[in-house]
């Protein structure tokens, strides 16, 4: 069973999350390139993803956007993507779009300077390590996200995801 995501904080501006899944490479690849399979996986308890857009190259955008199950508030992220490697890296700039949160959760975070998203994947003995880095424009910037319980949020998503692994293996 893989252990919780590591987080670290390896400069001021700098998140690391560490991972690993028990799947090959290429299933965690593209449970990050592949909205159908990014939908499956990627949220928070009580929240939908109804646009899931993907246009995977350097170059493509993308726009993600959750909306709650109770109140139908929205929130999402856009970006571009800067790096594609398959299946071993992927890099992207992403935006925040508060929606209609922002007097919950959005006032922490950065509005104008993207953070630089980098997933890097590498697999030995069908196990996948993703080293997921996230660079914000200022401490504060970093600080500010990390308030926000995103952490802890992506360990919710990456348990989903061990959850659609474990289904495929099936």
């Amino acid at each position: 069973m893989p252990k919780p995501a590591e987080v670290t904080l390896p400069s001021d501006r700098e998140v690391r999350v560490t991972r690993t899944f028990d799947a090959p490479r290429q299933l965690v690849w593209d449970a990050h390139t592949k909205p159908e399979l990014v939908r499956k996986w990627q949220g928070y308890p009580g929240w939908d993803m109804p646009v899931c857009e993907m246009d995977v190259r350097v170059g493509g955008k993308y726009r993600w956007k959750w909306k709650n199950q109770d109140d139908g508030k929205q929130f999402g992220f856009f970006g571009t993507f800067t790096e594609v490697n398959p299946p071993s890296k992927i890099v992207h700039e992403q935006y925040f779009d508060p929606g209609d949160i922002s007097d919950e959760i959005g006032g922490s975070m950065p509005k104008s300077d993207p953070c630089i998203v980098s997933v890097e994947l590498s697999e030995r003995n069908g196990i996948t390590t993703l080293v997921c880095t996230l660079t914000f424009a200022s401490k504060e910037a970093r600080d500010g996200a990390l308030s926000t319980g995103m952490t802890d949020g992506m360990e919710f998503s990456y348990t989903r995801l061990d959850d659609v692994f474990a289904k495929e293996a099936t």
